[in-house]
């Protein structure tokens, strides 16, 4: 993986989000949704294993199961995300 790959932002799971999964019409994934649960985003489990697959495919980390059930808003997926890629910077 190169150093010189940008940090993961609510864009890119924005992006991930809609390719993975849709949105849902009742949703604004453009509006702030930092915070927002999942759950009320209209993402169930299943939708969010694809978004993490297509995250791991893109972006060359592993995202374990703990770190997906405790990522509950986007704002915590996009800083476990960069906190993983911090530390395949790292390695």
């Amino acid at each position: 993986m190169s150093s010189a790959l940008p940090p993961f932002t609510l864009d890119d799971l924005r992006r991930v989000l809609r390719e993975a999964a849709g949105a849902d019409e009742g949703v604004d994934l453009d509006g702030d949704i930092r915070d927002a649960d999942f759950d009320a985003l209209g993402y169930e489990s299943l939708a969010l294993l694809e978004t993490a697959g297509r995250i791991e495919r893109e972006w060359g980390i592993t995202l374990d199961d703990d770190t997906l059930g405790e990522a509950r808003t986007p704002g915590a997926l996009v800083d476990a995300v960069n906190a993983h890629l911090s530390a395949a910077r790292a390695a």
